[in-house]
């Protein structure tokens, strides 16, 4: 018998080199820092960065979006190292696309915009997630289309009388995709009328949203407060369908969401197509702010999520600043050394410092470790305080003396619901 030999049929990993500027916008620091995120929003999308090329500009050059040295730079490495895919770290227009794809032999050119709306499309279990996330897609491409993408009238079932006479093979596609727009917002809007109702009928428990940066640990967050098995994962937009779950604290029971998680650059036609899931934060009565204290530029992430709430005209409710990832937090040494020679008391102070500073902005500061249930009865505590107060609001005439876990001397019980 003949030894056959083993044909594998495993899908080989897709390869990417990732492109960055230094410009006048954004020093060699947050470049790193940018292209450190974008290797992992690859690596969240399965695609493995293999090379990193940066240039110094003042501006992209607006055909390339790299100087032409860069370019033919690029094009050398990629002829020795065949990868699937460029990644670009900033938004590529229309005609830097089709100039990069032709300069690279037609290999694949994406941009951060499109590789957060692929994973997008990955992570959308929902219907109204997956046609939000097609609509945000359709919307980036529609400026983008070529008359290579005539495959998009598949979308339309195969009419013979769709296309006028004379009519190009481009405004086809445009049109075709038009219509896809049309349908998916028509769509979209009967299901945010649902949604609507559904939010209408909630109406008489108090809401708490979950918000932050991607990956600063909503969800295991959401898992501690709720005592329930929701989707965590360590990967950037682990969750993009809102979770909602019921909770109880104090016999108070309040209503937990789990929301997408902000990103810097993240597309304008994400927000515009998540109007519904963003709802859950806009009508929400208080908001945890959750934030990774262990990321070097957590200040900076604080901020985007600020301008994004502000965006969507949620900035102004009661907030909890939750600085989570305690364990994973390295202080600095009060004497200038190394992080790693840090002691406890160091940590400590640097806490102090932190909450001082945050206190003068937030009225309700805490620092936890969600992973590793750290400091979530102080968590409690300070939500049981806010819904208690808009719970009253809703039933002015609650019989307290029913529920001695009003009481201050009782609070030492919720503390150990956890």
């Amino acid at each position: 018998m003949l030894n056959t030999p083993l044909i594998s049929t495993e899908k080989a990993q897709e390869t990417a080199i990732l492109v960055g500027l230094i410009s006048q916008k954004q020093n060699a620091e947050k470049t790193k820092e940018y292209l450190d995120e974008l290797a992992f929003l690859a690596t969240t999308s399965g695609i493995k960065t293999v090379k990193v090329f940066v240039q110094r500009l003042q501006n992209p050059d607006q055909k390339t979006f790299v100087g032409k040295g860069k370019l033919e730079e690029i094009q050398t490495w990629m002829a020795i190292n065949p990868v699937d895919t460029v990644i670009f770290d900033d938004e590529l227009s229309p005609s830097q696309v089709r100039n990069l794809e032709k300069a690279f032999s037609e290999k694949k050119v994406l941009d951060r915009s499109l590789l957060i709306l692929n994973i997008f499309a990955q992570r959308a279990k929902t219907d109204q997630a997956k046609r939000q996330v097609e609509l945000a897609q359709y919307k980036y491409l529609l400026p983008r289309l070529t008359r290579m993408w005539t495959h998009l009238s598949k979308q339309k079932g195969g009419n013979a009388n769709m296309r006028g006479p004379g009519e190009k093979e481009l405004e086809t596609d445009k049109r075709i995709v038009q219509d896809r727009i049309a349908f998916l917002k028509d769509k979209l809007e009967k299901i945010d009328k649902q949604a609507m109702t559904r939010r209408k009928e909630r109406d008489r428990l108090v809401r708490v949203a979950l918000v932050g940066y991607t990956n600063v640990g909503k969800s295991t967050l959401m898992i501690r407060l709720a005592k329930t098995d929701v989707f965590a994962e360590n990967k950037l937009f682990a969750t993009i369908d809102s979770t909602v779950r019921k909770v109880v604290i104090g016999q108070i029971p309040f209503l937990l969401t789990d929301t997408v998680g902000f990103i810097r650059k993240l597309p304008t036609t994400l927000v515009e197509s998540f109007k519904s899931t963003l709802d859950e934060i806009r009508e929400a009565d208080i908001l945890l702010h959750v934030v990774d204290i262990s990321h070097p530029s957590f200040q900076e992430q604080i901020d985007i999520v600020n301008t994004t709430l502000g965006d969507i005209g949620a900035v102004d409710k009661p907030t909890v600043l939750v600085f989570n990832k305690l364990d994973s937090f390295e202080p600095e040494s009060e004497e200038g050394l190394d992080k790693h020679l840090a002691t406890e008391e160091d940590l400590v102070k640097n806490l102090a410092r932190f909450k001082e500073s945050y206190l003068k902005k937030n009225a309700n500061v805490v620092f936890i470790s969600a992973q590793n249930n750290e400091n979530i009865g102080e968590l409690r505590k300070i939500v049981f305080n806010l819904i208690k107060e808009k719970h009253f609001m809703i039933y002015p005439n609650w019989d307290a003396s029913k529920n001695t876990l009003y009481e201050w001397q009782e609070m030492e019980n919720v503390q150990n619901e956890i």
